[in-house]
């Protein structure tokens, strides 16, 4: 299927590993130039130069990369110091760390907010205006499943993820953003095989004695399809909510966790 974006420009956050890169690999080899933005210097450029590679002989799309920290004004400053106009917007970043409720004080809460909801409001605000003036615009927003069944430990993201979910809702139903065929969506991951889905089992592995490989095995029979998922597959599901085809789709929260979720609605 054409996808219909070929020549489009987006803005990829969080784009040089795990979801992010799956998102911007998904879109470029759609023909989308692409802008990633990540902190890591050599990670994003090392990004950069296999998406090229692996776009030689596809469609042909620019790729460009700014290392910074999105988070900030100044992170987001040298961003749209580069390109200014973007026809679509993945936001994300990196989830805050786990914990117990108690331990998390007025920092602990105002970095996660400002990271996982104001951050996505703030590149919303600069961008979707023009969208709306082009008549073409796709916004998505990587957040966790935890928005949809929360996690104890995960306190952080649980509140400043649903935070940005309940003002996508509202925005994405706005007359002025729809009908100019402009759609706000979330995607929701659960366990994908990512370095941050790594980092988690190393955690828990060293909390209960067990060796990496055994938290691994256990957290696999917990999902129906018996397996963690891929980036690639996830980029492919952001592609798609970005395709001209996706038009008449806003202000939903699209699940990808394998089944692992229970509930019916």
């Amino acid at each position: 299927m054409d996808l219909g974006i070929a020549g489009k420009w987006a803005l990829m956050c969080g784009a040089s590993k795990g979801l992010g890169w799956g998102c911007a690999q998904a879109l470029s080899a759609e023909g989308v130039h692409v802008l990633l933005v990540a902190r890591g210097a050599e990670a994003l450029e090392a990004a950069a130069l296999k998406m090229r590679a692996n776009n030689a002989s596809g469609k042909s799309a620019n790729v460009l990369f700014v290392a910074a920290d999105i988070t900030t004004a100044e992170g987001r400053a040298a961003v749209f110091a580069v390109r200014q106009d973007f026809d679509i917007v993945v936001t994300n970043a990196g989830g805050p760390p786990p914990g117990d409720f108690r331990d998390w004080d007025r920092e602990a809460w105002l970095k996660a907010v400002d990271a996982n909801m104001l951050t996505p409001i703030e590149l919303i605000k600069a961008t979707v205006d023009g969208m709306v003036a082009r008549g073409f615009g796709r916004i998505v927003n990587i957040t966790s499943s935890s928005v949809k069944a929360p996690i104890d430990i995960l306190g952080l993201s649980n509140g400043a993820r649903s935070g940005l979910t309940g003002f996508v809702a509202g925005v994405a139903r706005n007359p002025k953003l729809a009908a100019a065929n402009v759609t706000l969506n979330n995607l929701l991951p659960g366990a994908f095989d990512t370095d941050r889905l790594k980092t988690t089992m190393k955690g828990a592995a060293q909390k209960s004695g067990q060796s990496i490989d055994v938290i691994f095995e256990a957290r696999k029979k917990t999902i129906p399809a018996q397996r963690f998922g891929t980036p690639e597959e996830f980029g492919a599901a952001c592609a798609f909510l970005c395709s001209q085809q996706a038009g008449y789709i806003t202000g939903q929260n699209m699940l990808l966790d394998g089944g692992a979720y229970p509930g019916t609605y």
